[in-house]
């Protein structure tokens, strides 16, 4: 196939150090070759992508560079026998968007072993307003019940609710049948949680314990926990015997202060959440559940679609904590 030019957003690191950003024409002989060129369709706002765009070397070490963890859409040539031009496929995780250039741009180039074929029942857009927030909240999920989380054990606690990983765990732990307890710190979003399938809705504060107890009054059955810090410490010491919690977040401390009593008195896991080097296998049965019993109703999750023009501003609220629910990025593609 003859190169094609396309658009990307595209992030430059200037002499002063600061970060510039652009839409750019490229060219697909420019894209490393991986061996499956994409058309992608539609990508994905996440956290990780405003820091990449902003000039985090925490998540992107080489500049200029194209953000987007998340990526749907048609192949367009493939070396490897699994994918065929004209399938549809995801790709979320690994290093796209991190320092492979990424799903802010019309068309990427990747490894084989990255990619998803859209299960049935979903479509391409609906695979992004999940994207990775929506496979973390299900892979949290997959955790909890593979310790033997069950609906009868008790309320289900899941913190950052309104962000995207907290509102798809909320909305897929009550379509699984439990009784969901929401933690925000945006008390005007009530209303919305309660939409989302939220039973009790609390607030940030009643997860923050500064007393530097060892154990505290059991609570909750088990939790996902998307904040990190102190919360995640708190959980631990509010969890029943025997409880789950699944960490995936740090937005409020990477660092984690607690003891060993939580584990060693009351037998609680603590499981860990890496969504982007998730093993095949399991990706490929959680996208299938997402496309079918775990499937979350996608009308009530706030989704705005953005053009490429307009991904900066979105940008600029993700960090600044403005967003509810999902921004999806539309390519406006001439095929």
């Amino acid at each position: 196939m003859n190169p094609t030019s396309f658009k990307a957003y595209w992030i430059t690191e200037e002499n002063d150090g600061s970060f510039h950003h652009q839409i750019i024409r490229r060219d697909t002989a420019q894209l490393p070759q991986n061996g499956v060129l994409i058309r992608v369709e539609y990508s994905s706002l996440n956290y990780k992508d405003a820091l990449s765009a902003t000039g985090n070397k925490g998540v992107t070490r080489r500049y200029p560079h194209t953000p987007g963890i998340d990526a749907a859409g048609i192949v367009a040539e493939s070396t490897s026998p699994g994918f065929k031009p004209g399938d549809a496929v995801i790709v979320t995780g690994y290093d796209l968007g991190m320092n492979t250039m990424g799903g802010f741009g019309e068309y990427i180039n990747v490894p084989a072993e990255w990619v998803v074929l859209l299960p049935s029942g979903m479509s391409l857009k609906e695979s992004m307003i999940l994207g990775t927030a929506g496979f973390t909240a299900a892979l949290g999920m997959h955790q909890l019940l593979r310790c033997g989380q069950k609906p009868s054990d008790g309320p289900l606690l899941i913190t950052g609710a309104t962000g995207g990983v907290g509102g798809f765990s909320v909305a897929i732990a009550s379509k699984l049948g439990f009784d969901v307890t929401a933690s925000t710190g945006k008390t005007d979003k009530n209303e919305y949680l309660h939409h989302l399938g939220a039973k009790t809705i609390i607030r940030r504060a009643e997860v923050d314990d500064p007393s530097g107890r060892m154990l505290l009054r059991p609570q909750w059955a088990g939790a996902i926990d998307t904040v990190g810090g102190n919360t995640l410490a708190t959980i631990l010491k509010s969890l029943k015997p025997h409880g789950n919690v699944a960490s995936c977040g740090n937005v409020a401390s990477p660092l984690l202060n607690t003891s060993v009593f939580p584990f060693i008195l009351n037998g609680v896991n603590l499981l860990g959440i890496n969504s982007a080097t998730t093993p095949m296998s399991v990706r490929r049965s959680i996208w299938e559940k997402l496309a079918d019993t775990w499937k979350p109703d996608l009308q009530r999750i706030r989704t705005e679609v953005v053009g490429l023009d307009n991904i900066h501003i979105s940008i600029e609220k993700i960090l600044s904590g403005e967003i509810t629910g999902r921004v999806v990025l539309e390519h406006q593609i001439q095929v």
